[in-house]
């Protein structure tokens, strides 16, 4: 009797013949179901635009969410405004609200007393930025995190008392308030200098303690430097109570923008180099391996991810990296920072599954990648990023790049919605 190679029923499930030596006959073993594929993806996508709009004189960037628990969860966005002139040179941060699950937004209104500039002594003004707002189980606290800037005639600067400082706020869901920001204590001495934990993606433990990723380089430094903190926070302050190992690059600029997700019980850090992104894993989720991988496809091809930040999406059944790369005919755009796509991670081998790759948010001219991910759900999670209306050129000036191919600031929120629940949303 000829026996043929059984047929996939679905991808989420796979058959083998299995040889019975007792009876001397075949048995269809049915195995237990794994992960989706490329073919059948875990997900639908849905693009929305939560607002746009361009005055020619500043942009919206940094859009990124937290929600405040409900049926359904309200999902609270902040935001600020950038100079198109100069880098990096931000104002007061904005909250934008939606309590119908981006249906209908309220907004923006912008927080000047607690998350606005601030005057310091020869004319140094400090505003915090690059924040991302995420909701701690444990005190019940909507807790955003970020770093602060200096400038001195809408240049940054390094301060003379300490060039970048983590800070945090928390939210008030009834007041819709935040709290004014506030520098996070670090270890006195050089180390930490120039410290900041802006766009990183944080992991929060089961008994409210929260592991950290941080980027620093001591005073008059050359590399910037990547480490994961545990920190304790009580509801209203956040204290670093355990650091890991170091990871570092000693090129160009050093490593930066980190960001941590846990999947299966191992711990996942990427992180920013100029040249490339890195990949590094734990068990801890504190002690990384110190020899970095570079991202790649999975025929071995560099990803084509540099010089910007990456964060994970992760899912009960896949973990998924969010990125901007080169070979996107996007060479036009700085640094290749748009379409934003995303990607699911081998993760055993630590690369990219090229197949699975698809487009988050498309390239319109402007300059995408300052973005941030939201576990809104069991049954969604939202990426949000806006367009920043700057192209290539020494002062950023120049919009017309981005206008002439339909850029006009939108701030987007791709909403990934799974087919299969995400049981453990709500546990990192």
């Amino acid at each position: 009797m000829r026996h043929e190679r059984p047929k996939k029923i679905g991808s989420s499930l796979r058959l083998i013949i299995m040889r019975s030596v007792s009876h001397g006959s075949w048995l269809l073993g049915l195995l237990t179901a794994f992960p989706l594929l490329a073919a059948d993806p875990l997900f639908d996508l849905k693009l929305d635009t939560v607002s746009d709009g361009f005055d020619k004189k500043s942009c919206w960037v940094h859009p990124r969410a937290g929600i405040i628990p409900g049926n359904p969860p309200s999902v609270v966005l902040t935001m600020q405004k950038a100079m198109l002139v100069g880098s990096d040179i931000f104002y007061a941060l904005n909250e934008m609200r939606t309590d119908d699950l981006g249906k209908t937004w309220s907004g923006p209104i912008e927080h000047t007393e607690t998350l606005g500039r601030r005057n310091e002594p020869n004319g140094v003004i400090v505003a915090a930025s690059d924040f991302w707002p995420k909701w701690h189980a444990k005190s019940g606290k909507l807790l955003g995190i970020g770093h602060n800037v200096r400038y001195q005639n809408n240049k940054v600067i390094a301060a003379p008392i300490r060039a970048r400082e983590t800070v945090y706020s928390i939210y008030d869901p009834v007041q819709r308030t935040w709290t004014a920001w506030t520098p996070l204590q670090m270890p006195e001495g050089p180390r930490f200098f120039n410290s900041g934990a802006g766009c990183v993606q944080r992991f929060d433990l089961p008994d409210g303690d929260i592991l950290l990723p941080v980027y620093f380089s001591p005073k008059g430094g050359k590399y910037s430097r990547v480490v994961v903190m545990r920190c304790g926070f009580d509801g209203s302050k956040l204290n670093v109570k355990e650091m890991g190992n170091e990871l570092s690059v000693d090129t160009d600029r050093g490593v930066g923008e980190p960001s941590l997700t846990k999947f299966k019980g191992r711990y996942y850090l990427t992180l920013r180099h100029d040249q490339r992104a890195y990949v590094t894993t734990s068990d801890d989720g504190l002690h990384f391996d110190v020899k970095l991988k570079p991202w790649t496809w999975d025929d071995g091809t560099d990803l084509g991810s540099y010089n910007t930040q990456a964060h994970w999406v992760t899912h009960d059944d896949a973990l998924f990296l969010c990125y901007t790369r080169r070979g996107a005919n996007n060479d036009h755009i700085l640094r290749n920072r748009a379409p934003l796509f995303i990607g699911q991670v081998d993760p055993e081998k630590l690369h990219v599954m090229r197949s699975t790759e698809r487009e988050l948010m498309p390239q319109r001219g402007a300059k995408l990648g300052n973005f941030g991910v939201t576990e809104v759900s069991e049954n969604e999670t939202w990426v949000t990023d806006a367009e920043w209306m700057q192209t290539k050129g020494p002062n950023y000036a120049d919009f017309t790049e981005c206008m002439k191919h339909g850029s006009n600031n939108a701030v987007f929120a791709a909403r990934i919605l799974w087919k299969k629940p995400n049981t453990t949303w709500n546990q990192r």
